[in-house]
């Protein structure tokens, strides 16, 4: 094929952050075409006033027609297993003649935990890429436990950044949160993380169903 099309259904602006990560896991996993993805700008779209998941993905397949759908719900209070079911069938609800490729991306808790990795990434991130002090990144195997991995985040970019404290209130942490995922270069490590490993798994399922590795 001469291009892949991805669109992201997200639950926010925030989760731009995950376009990087799923590049990487595409060409990971043997697409080897140019790789074009967007997120879904769900709040613009034309939906019902209390619109439910199959509203929000038959709405962004309209106005992003794709190859593959990805579908971000973070667990939260769930287990993986009922995230997926509610995606599965938010599908099944699609009209008929709406059939999306689709892979469910379900980060354990927040999907900002996926972003604890990489020191140089969230100083570069923070616009101070020279910063001398040490981020105290939570352990690997501790990610997925994390209560709030969105504040531990803010709160390493904003101590990266150096500003005082009145320079930090007009510091942008929402935009430098997306700006880390984009400085990672190897997300390697997340395979250690149980969430991650069942994501890829999709993914690479995809790509062979779809001879898109060729």
């Amino acid at each position: 094929m001469d291009e892949l099309r991805y669109t992201l259904v997200a639950e926010g602006s925030s989760d731009a952050a995950l376009l990087p990560i799923l590049n990487w896991l595409l060409i990971q996993n043997g697409v080897r075409c140019p790789i074009q993805g967007e997120r879904a700008d769900v709040g613009a779209l034309p939906l019902p006033i209390r619109p439910k998941l199959t509203d929000k993905i038959s709405a962004s397949l309209d106005f992003y027609p794709c190859d593959l759908l990805f579908i971000h719900r973070d667990s939260d209070r769930y287990t993986r297993e009922k995230r997926t079911q509610e995606i599965c069938k938010a599908i099944s609800d699609l009209p008929e003649e709406l059939s999306p490729v689709f892979v469910c991306v379900i980060p354990v808790r927040m999907q900002e935990a996926w972003l604890l990795i990489d020191e140089a990434a969230i100083k570069s991130a923070a616009g101070n890429r020279r910063y001398a002090g040490q981020l105290n990144l939570p352990p690997l195997n501790r990610l997925e436990r994390i209560p709030d991995a969105k504040e531990v985040l803010n709160g390493l970019l904003r101590q990266a950044s150096d500003l005082n404290r009145r320079r930090q209130r007009r510091f942008p942490v929402a935009k430098r949160v997306r700006l880390v995922a984009e400085f990672i270069e190897d997300f390697t490590p997340l395979r250690q993380l149980s969430a991650f490993v069942a994501l890829e798994e999709e993914v690479r399922s995809a790509i062979q169903a779809n001879n898109w590795d060729l």
